[in-house]
């Protein structure tokens, strides 16, 4: 069973009730003289023997079994989308059955849409198409058409230099000899008549016609003679400017519509390369669109189990909320594990004080809340390089690892989604000194024990291996049997060179410093300030007393569950909260407990 959700310092309240009763039921070898005078002797005092035998360094987290080879079944749907239907979990699929169907309404409504807008892409690139080959065939017309009139141009010009105008200029030339010869024959026919008239042979007025054909024939020559100077002088220049002129325009035109014609073309290709690129672009909006009404459902990709994913990330690493029908789920969530293979591994969550303790290749042993009373074999594999994510955002304050620890045993009994504890064996000594944590404190920076021998009580300098936050390593300063307080004095430091009454002694810290090469522990919370201290005592007095009363009714099995759930709080504790914790137990009329005289490796 599980506690109820609280507030900080309400669960602090709660914890450290349970914390109360639990220490209160549980005899740590018989050791403990529990007082809460700070200046009273040794025999009122807490105090623990050192002990010398097997240690073993451990670190105790919790997490969840895995498949190592498993699918993970992925929502694949843009955005948000509703779950319709989903298989039942712990059901064996196969491959191609259907696991999950999602909405796909609104997908279908822009489905309709985009393949309204896939038609009027598609038309306007098949218009497109044809306006080029339009363009195109106009293009060759219009540049043929200039071509023709260049040419017309070069042969008129040609025509009138080499054939017109020759022509021409002959018969000028003709028509003025016609003409000086007729007027010779007038001349001489003038003549004659002449002398005829004054023989008589002739009447003047045929005399005087041969004069008017005289006249006649020179005023033909005259005017031959000016035809031919107008051909030469004006004609011929005025029709040459006139023809070279047509020539040049015709080329100029043949250059414009070439121009034109490929502009045109040019134009109507971008067109057509722009109304294609839109069609295909629709096109692959509309195929994207097909293909995410595809997605809504889901099918096994291989035979298996089907595990819902919140299962067995939501059961201990946030307030996920459970996978049902009508949930809303988002793109790239995972959504079902697939176990394919026999293979598990663990995955756990290791607070970042004890991360410099673990590393890859270190033994684990492993047990699970449906076979507690079965242990598997275990290593790390890996060790996440940054805190979790989202445990950091549901508490800043606290940071842990994300630990996967291949199982190497037999993994007959396990099953994906399971709840394990893993014990992390950092180190096994056959022979060592140990004491509780809590007997160490820092005075000065050092490590330092309160060794009680008979009524006298005296610090002493101590060197420091690992602890497994219950039991620490001392590697020197003290030897077998000599006694510890369990309470070291908590006063002032007005020591000068180590001499002074004992309640002088100041305590830096109550977790022990640990040596190079060591992993120190968690060092003390300083002291509660005034209003810390002021916190309604009667409240945490009612919690603990209900506390005490809800495990003096439960039943064995609840009382093992609560004493877990408290170690497991206990451990997610900071530094600081634990010792409010212990501070507030020893108020209440106890010292701290020891723990077990020796641990087996």
């Amino acid at each position: 069973m599980k506690l109820p959700h609280m507030t900080r310092t309400r669960w602090a309240a709660a914890g450290g009730a349970l914390a109360i009763v639990i220490f209160s039921l549980v005899a740590l070898n018989g050791v403990l003289a529990r007082t809460t005078d700070t200046s009273a002797t040794t025999t009122e005092r807490a105090i623990f023997e050192v002990q010398q035998g097997p240690l073993t360094i451990s670190i105790n987290v919790s997490g969840t079994i895995k498949a190592r080879e498993q699918e993970v079944i992925k929502c694949e749907v843009e955005g948000q989308t509703q779950i319709l239907s989903i298989v039942e979990e712990g059901k064996n699929v196969k491959k191609g059955d259907l696991l999950i169907e999602l909405d796909a309404s609104s997908l279908v409504d822009l489905r309709v849409d985009q393949e309204i807008r896939v038609q009027n892409a598609e038309a306007s690139y098949i218009s497109a198409r044809e306006q080029l080959e339009v363009a195109k065939n106009q293009a060759a017309s219009d540049v043929d058409k200039a071509k023709l009139t260049l040419q017309f141009a070069d042969e008129d010009l040609k025509n009138f230099v080499d054939g017109e105008f020759p022509k021409q200029l002959k018969e000028a030339e003709a028509r003025i000899t016609l003409a000086k010869g007729a007027a010779a024959r007038a001349e001489e026919q003038l003549a004659g008549s002449e002398k005829l008239a004054k023989e008589d042979f002739i009447t003047p007025i045929e005399l005087e016609a041969d004069r008017q054909d005289l006249v006649k024939a020179k005023l033909d020559l005259e005017l031959a003679e000016d035809q031919k100077r107008l051909l030469t002088d004006f004609t011929y220049k005025r029709t040459m400017a006139q023809l070279e002129s047509d020539v040049r325009q015709a080329r100029m035109a043949l250059e414009r519509t070439e121009r034109k014609a490929s502009a045109d073309v040019v134009q109507s290709e971008a067109d057509l390369k722009a109304k294609e690129s839109e069609y295909l672009r629709q096109k692959d909006k509309l195929n994207k669109i097909v293909a995410q009404i595809e997605k809504t459902k889901i099918y096994a990709p291989a035979d298996g189990l089907v595990v819902y994913a919140t299962s067995v990330r939501g059961s201990w690493r946030g307030s996920t909320e459970p996978l049902q029908e009508g949930q809303v789920v988002r793109e790239r969530q995972e959504l079902i594990y697939l176990p394919t293979g026999s293979s598990f591994m663990a995955e756990v969550d290791v607070h970042e004080a004890s991360l410099t303790k673990i590393k890859p290749g270190l033994p684990v042993r492993i047990t699970t809340e449906t076979a507690p009373d079965k242990t598997y074999q275990g290593r790390i594999a890996s060790v996440a390089p940054l805190p979790d994510a989202q445990s950091v955002w549901l508490n800043p304050d606290l940071k842990v690892y994300n630990t996967d620890i291949v199982i190497e045993s037999d993994p007959a009994g396990l099953r994906t989604g399971v709840s394990c504890l893993a014990e992390i064996i950092v180190e096994r000594y056959n022979d060592a000194l140990y004491i509780p944590v809590q007997a160490v404190v820092r005075v000065a920076g050092t490590p330092t024990v309160y060794v009680a021998k008979g009524n006298s009580i005296a610090p002493r300098d101590v060197e420091l291996g690992l602890d497994n936050n219950r039991m620490v390593h001392i590697l020197n300063g003290l030897d077998k049997g000599e006694s510890v307080l369990l309470n070291p004095p908590l006063a002032v430091d007005k020591r000068e060179n180590g001499e002074g009454p004992l309640d002088e002694f100041t305590a830096e810290s109550t977790e022990p410093a640990a040596p190079t090469g060591a992993v120190p522990a968690a060092e003390a919370a300083p002291a509660p300030k005034p209003d810390q201290e002021q916190a309604p005592a009667a409240t945490e007095n009612a919690d603990a007393d209900a506390m005490r009363e809800r495990f003096r009714n439960a039943s064995p099995e609840e009382r093992e569950q609560m004493r877990k759930e408290m170690e497991e709080r206990m451990k997610n504790m900071s530094p600081e909260e634990r010792e409010q914790l212990m501070q507030r137990r020893g108020r209440r009329g106890g010292g701290r407990p020891a723990e077990g005289a020796s641990e087996n490796p």
